[in-house]
C-alpha cells in the first residue's frame, strides 16, 4: 500500500504498450536487453523464461525507483551505469556497473582559446546554470550557454533565476544543432557543469572531453569517475573553487581530454562490455540447463567482478561514491 495515489498517473501506457508487445515478439534471441521501466514486471512471466534478460538502470537510485530496481535485479540481471550509482543502494544485486561511451568520430579534437566558457544542459537547479554563470563572471570570462527549455517547471526556473542574470557576457542559445554544438566544445576553454545532484552519468562531459574541453564541476555523481582531476578537469569544492580553475583552463592539456575517451569512454568499450557480460549471462544458462551447478551459484559468481572492483577501490582508499 502506498501511503497516497501516485502521481502522475497515464504516462506508463505508451511504455507498457511498447514493452508487452516486444515481449511478446521474441522468440530465437540469446539474450533480452531491456532499457525501461516497466520491463521488469514483464520479464518474469515472458513465454521464453530460458532467455537471460539484462536490464539497465539509466534513473536515480530513489525510494520510488528501489522497489523496481529490485524487481529488476530479481527478474535478470541488473547493469548501473556507474559505481556511484550503484553506492547509492549496494542492497540491490548489480551483475555489472557498465559506463557510457560516445561515438568519438562525431567530435573533433579543438584548439579552445575561444575567450569564453561554455554551459550546456537543462534550463533546471539540478544542472547548475544560474551556478554557471556565477562561476564564470567570478573568472571574468564570457559564458555562452545552450540549453533545453520545455517544461513548465524549467521556463519558470528561467524567468525566476536565471534570466534577471543575464547580461552582456552571456550568450543564450535555446536551439542549437549538432555541427554548432560541435564547434562550440571545440573552441570553449572548459566546459562549466556545476550540478547539484548525484548524476548517475553525463554525457555531456564526454561531448566536451571529446572535443578536447576540460571539464570542471562538482564532485558529485558520476564526475569523478569520468574526470580526471587536475589533468582532463577540475572537480571543484565550490563555485570559488570552480572559478579559480576556469583562470587556469589553458593548463589543461587538450590532447589528454581526447585519449581519455578513446581508451575509457568509446562505442567499442561499451560494446565490448556489454557482449562480456552478455557471454557470461548465456553460459550460465547453458550450465544450468545441463546440471552443472544452480543457477543461483552462477548468477552470484556472474557478479564477482563488481565486488572485486568495489575491494580494489576500498585498498587504493578510493570513495566511489564521492
Amino acid at each position: 500500500m502506498l501511503p497516497k495515489a501516485a502521481e502522475p498517473m497515464g504516462f506508463t501506457v505508451p511504455e507498457a504498450q511498447h514493452v508487452l508487445a516486444a515481449y511478446k515478439a521474441f522468440d530465437d534471441v540469446d539474450v533480452i536487453h531491456d532499457h525501461t521501466v516497466l520491463g521488469p514486471a514483464v520479464a518474469a512471466g515472458h513465454k521464453h523464461p530460458g532467455i537471460p534478460v539484462v536490464f539497465t538502470n539509466h534513473n536515480l537510485v530513489t525510494p520510488q525507483t528501489r522497489p523496481l530496481l529490485h524487481a529488476a535485479a530479481a527478474a535478470g540481471s541488473l547493469v548501473a551505469i556507474s559505481h556511484d550509482q550503484y553506492s547509492r543502494d549496494p542492497d540491490i544485486e548489480v551483475s555489472a556497473v557498465i559506463h557510457h561511451g560516445i561515438d568519438v568520430d562525431r567530435y573533433r579534437l579543438g584548439p579552445g582559446r575561444g575567450g569564453y566558457a561554455l554551459f550546456l544542459g537543462r534550463m533546471n537547479p539540478d544542472k547548475g546554470p544560474e551556478r554557471a554563470i556565477r562561476v564564470a563572471r567570478a573568472a571574468g570570462m564570457p559564458l555562452k550557454m545552450v540549453v533545453k527549455m520545455w517544461e513548465p517547471g524549467e521556463k519558470a526556473f528561467f524567468r525566476e533565476i536565471v534570466e534577471p542574470m543575464l547580461g552582456p557576457d552571456i550568450e543564450l542559445n535555446f536551439t542549437s544543432t549538432h555541427e554548432q554544438i560541435v564547434e562550440l566544445l571545440r573552441h570553449a576553454e572548459a566546459l562549466v557543469n556545476p550540478i547539484s545532484w548525484h548524476e548517475p552519468f553525463g554525457l555531456v562531459m564526454l561531448e566536451a572531453l571529446s572535443s578536447g574541453t576540460p571539464v570542471l564541476a562538482f564532485a558529485r555523481g558520476a564526475a569523478p569517475e569520468i574526470i580526471q582531476h587536475g589533468v582532463t578537469g577540475w572537480l571543484g569544492a565550490d563555485e570559488a573553487d570552480l572559478a579559480k580553475a576556469l583562470t587556469h583552463a589553458r593548463d589543461f592539456d587538450r590532447a589528454s581530454c581526447r585519449q581519455l575517451v578513446e581508451t575509457r569512454f568509446s562505442l567499442e568499450r561499451m560494446t565490448h562490455d556489454h557482449e562480456r557480460l552478455y557471454r557470461r549471462l548465456i553460459n550460465a544458462e547453458k550450465a544450468a540447463a545441463v546440471g552443472y551447478g544452480p543457477v543461483e551459484l552462477l548468477t552470484a559468481a556472474a557478479r564477482q567482478p563488481v565486488a572485486r572492483h568495489r575491494r580494489a577501490l576500498a585498498q587504493a582508499n578510493v570513495n566511489p561514491s564521492s
